[in-house]
């Protein structure tokens, strides 16, 4: 009867328990097989930007004059470009890789912070952006940290004037082609390109993760510049955006690296436009429509990159 009948011995259970997980294990096979192998692959780890890259492009289509683009996702690696070739001028933003330049040297033990550098307003002056054409003497001297520091945070024309002469113009266009071989000059008005600007970035990186300490410093530089309207323009208001802007006539430049969930390099560069206004709120604009597609992958960190 029913309520006569023994529970299994263990023994029987262990028995029962093999005889489950062997079906299963069966089971499991049997729907490979007839599903197919691509079903049971790992979702790709790089996400496919043909639909940024496209999304961008239709746009810069409705903008008045020409736009260099270049984009890297920090976490895969995964890159694209648009007129990332064409030539057009850095205007500030070449003070980037002229300050990478002295923290490496620094790094190296080659300079110290603390050298001072003597004003010549014959070779160093200019006017334009930054303080020192109204402040500095012929004879003055400063520290490369504050000529670093000034050139980045407010653009001082006459401090990267100072900087391109201490370490040396050779030296300078040495380490520029090294990364950027379309850089012409280390000055405004010369001619570069979005995918150099990009490998200035991506230099950036790379020495921040091997010296993180001073890594940390040029990015946090970057990041409370007082000019903050290109890329930053459309984002959140707390996101760091570690980035070096620049104007000429006709020209807008924005190149930097985005700390959101999903970090990213970005760098837009303009030449044609009507005024420095509509070339920044372009700029913004593009910005915003990079930053909503990566928004919208899986967030993901970055191994060496400082958090700022």
């Amino acid at each position: 009867m029913p309520g006569d009948r023994k529970a299994p011995t263990p023994g029987r259970r262990k028995i029962l328990a093999v005889v489950a997980l062997l079906a299963l294990v069966m089971l499991a096979f049997a729907v490979g097989r007839m599903v197919g192998p691509q079903a049971l692959k790992p979702l790709a780890s790089r996400p496919d930007y043909g639909e940024l890259r496209k999304e961008l492009a239709d746009h810069l289509k409705t903008l008045p004059g020409t736009y260099g683009v270049y984009f890297k996702d920090l976490a895969s690696g995964e890159e694209f470009g648009i007129n990332e070739r064409v030539p057009i001028p850095p205007a500030s933003a070449i003070k980037l890789p002229v300050v990478l330049y002295l923290y490496e040297q620094v790094a190296k033990g080659e300079l110290d912070w603390n050298d001072r550098v003597r004003y010549r307003k014959s070779t160093d002056y200019q006017d334009g952006a930054g303080d020192l054409q109204f402040t500095a003497r012929d004879g003055d001297t400063y520290s490369l940290r504050c000529l670093a520091t000034i050139s980045m945070v407010i653009s001082d024309n006459i401090a990267h004037n100072m900087l391109v002469r201490h370490l040396g113009y050779d030296n300078v266009m040495n380490f520029i082609r090294r990364l950027g071989p379309d850089t012409t000059r280390p000055f405004g008005s010369a001619s570069t390109t979005a995918r150099d600007m990009g490998a200035f970035l991506e230099e950036l990186i790379d020495f921040a993760s091997r010296e993180p300490e001073q890594g940390a410093r040029l990015l946090n530089d970057l990041a409370h510049t007082v000019y903050h309207v290109g890329l930053p323009g459309k984002l959140p208001p707390k996101l760091v955006v570690s980035h070096k802007e620049g104007s000429i006539n006709g020209v807008a430049t924005d190149v930097g690296i985005v700390f959101s969930r999903r970090p990213y390099i970005l760098v837009v560069l303009s030449k044609g436009i009507p005024d420095e206004d509509t070339g920044f709120r372009n700029i913004a604009e593009i910005s915003r429509i990079v930053y909503n597609y990566q928004q919208r992958l899986p967030a993901a960190t970055v191994p060496g990159l400082p958090q700022i």
